[in-house]
């Protein structure tokens, strides 16, 4: 619909009567501070930006939507955003904050815009945590999207969690969905992301985390090879309550006499053991000394809350991010020497210190992950074992954020991002391809850029079963401007 028409105009004017000032025109003041997602890749251009203060405005956005034929975006914190919101309503919902936590039956209740820093300090004084990602990223399409995070090789995704969520459908009725309220809903939206709704409030699991033990170690990016051949043998048997990852990053260069000195690659352990100091320390042993010569980092005990907002950091800015996930059923040598050959921990030529990369993360999943209860959400390939996630950041600055939380972009820093004759996008396509022959061809929804990609997030079944449901709930498809699952 063009911004010209009777049919757009009368719906600016009912929009207006709900939102006042929260709605947002091209032109205005605050439309182009609204309308931006998180990654920068990303250029919006909306018609309409609101933002919801309560239900009733998502209610009142909805019902907008669908009777003057606008697209709908729905966008919290805009970390998962990958579908541009151009020409249509962009509903924001991050003014639906508000946490609220009941000891009694280890639960918080936690409103659409709420972000996973405000569970987390409002769990804390009771010995309770949540299955958070980092602290600045949204708590709902984190939740709806799987949600992997410290805990959840000891407890489940944070899909796994959910209890109860409050929603808006694409008819413009509110819903409650749960266990015995709307079964079938309720399964979809633990793991199929925002296809079904707009989720006001969510409800989930707290668990009882008094200590952990957790750290990020840096070593010679010469021992990657060594580490995760290690890695893979180790990291099978470990225990539940640890979750760790192996790292090349990245780091700053330092300057030259006559020019920036060339970015250098470090290698790194990152590790979070739910559990006493004493036991974490044993169990992250064997990966460490295969790391070798500790460079710089460390680990130590401290609450839930104080690892959180370490490994997290203060929230990034938005910044240009490419990036790319595959899942491994095992690490064979080859998946091995693409990893440390694209990352830089092989010799590669070119006075950029190697291809565009900022980082590459494998990752041990497994655990809780892998045993869900019978009548878990639809997060799929949950018995996949590995992950290899390239991470590209396009034109930001040094960073000095500490290590990276599990869902954050793997990197310690944005370096310079290009060796001669190949971009960013093309370094991390180039390892996708090298690391094709080993990978399932299965995706994980929270880590899924491309949304041409949406059904290699599920089983096949499971996709099936979605698209029914959704046939149910949104058979227009209004609210298919996410990593869309069309209805049967």
């Amino acid at each position: 619909m063009g911004d010209g028409g009777a049919g757009f105009g009368d719906a600016v004017r009912r929009l207006r009567a709900s939102f006042g000032d929260r709605l947002h025109l091209p032109g205005e003041p605050g439309y182009d501070a609204h309308r931006p997602a998180w990654n920068l890749v990303i250029d919006p251009r909306p018609a309409i930006v609101a933002e919801a203060a309560h239900p009733d405005d998502v209610r009142a956005a909805v019902l907008a939507a669908r009777e003057h034929g606008l697209p709908l975006t729905v966008q919290a914190t805009g970390h998962g955003t990958h579908v541009p919101a151009d020409g249509g309503l962009l509903l924001k919902t991050g003014r639906l904050g508000g946490v609220r936590v009941d000891p009694g039956r280890r639960t918080a209740r936690a409103g659409a815009g709420a972000r996973w820093s405000d569970v987390i300090a409002a769990a804390a004084p009771y010995g309770l945590a949540p299955l958070s990602g980092t602290p600045g990223i949204g708590v709902t399409g984190y939740t709806l999207g799987g949600g992997t995070g410290w805990l959840s090789r000891r407890y489940g995704y944070a899909a796994d969690a959910l209890t109860r969520a409050e929603l808006v459908t694409a008819a413009g009725e509110p819903v409650t969905a749960g266990g015995e309220e709307h079964p079938e809903l309720f399964w979809a939206l633990r793991g199929g992301g925002g296809n079904f709704g707009v989720v006001t409030e969510l409800e989930f699991r707290l668990f009882p985390v008094a200590e952990v033990y957790a750290g990020m170690t840096l070593h010679p990016v010469e021992r990657a090879a060594a580490t995760l051949a290690r890695y893979r043998e180790w990291a099978p048997a470990a225990p539940d309550e640890l979750n760790t990852s192996v790292i090349l990053m990245r780091m700053p260069g330092g300057q030259g006499d006559e020019q920036e000195a060339p970015a250098r690659w470090a290698l790194a352990v990152r590790g979070f053991y739910a559990g006493d100091a004493e036991r974490g320390r044993q169990a992250l042993a064997p990966l460490l000394e295969a790391a070798g010569p500790v460079l710089g980092g460390g680990f130590g005990a401290m609450t839930f809350g104080e690892a959180a907002t370490a490994f997290g950091g203060p929230e990034p800015a938005p910044m240009a991010v490419v990036q790319h996930l595959e899942l491994l059923p095992e690490l064979p040598d080859g998946a091995v020497r693409a990893v440390t050959q694209a990352a830089g921990g092989a010799p590669s030529p070119g006075p950029a210190g190697g291809p565009a990369l900022t980082a590459v993360e494998v990752r041990h999943w497994g655990g809780a992950m892998a045993r869900p209860e019978p009548d878990a959400g639809p997060v799929g390939h949950r018995d996949v074992p590995f992950s290899v996630i390239a991470t590209a950041v396009l034109g930001a600055g040094p960073s000095t954020a500490p290590a990276p939380a599990p869902d954050a972009i793997p990197a310690a820093s944005a370096a310079p991002d290009a060796a001669p004759g190949m971009t960013a996008g093309e370094a991390v396509r180039d390892l996708a391809g090298a690391l094709r022959p080993y990978a399932t061809g299965g995706s994980f929804l929270n880590f899924l850029t491309d949304p041409a990609r949406t059904r290699d997030a599920y089983t096949p079944a499971d996709h099936a079963r979605l698209r029914r449901v959704k046939r149910d709930w949104d058979p227009d498809n209004l609210l298919g401007r996410v990593h869309n699952i069309p209805p049967a």
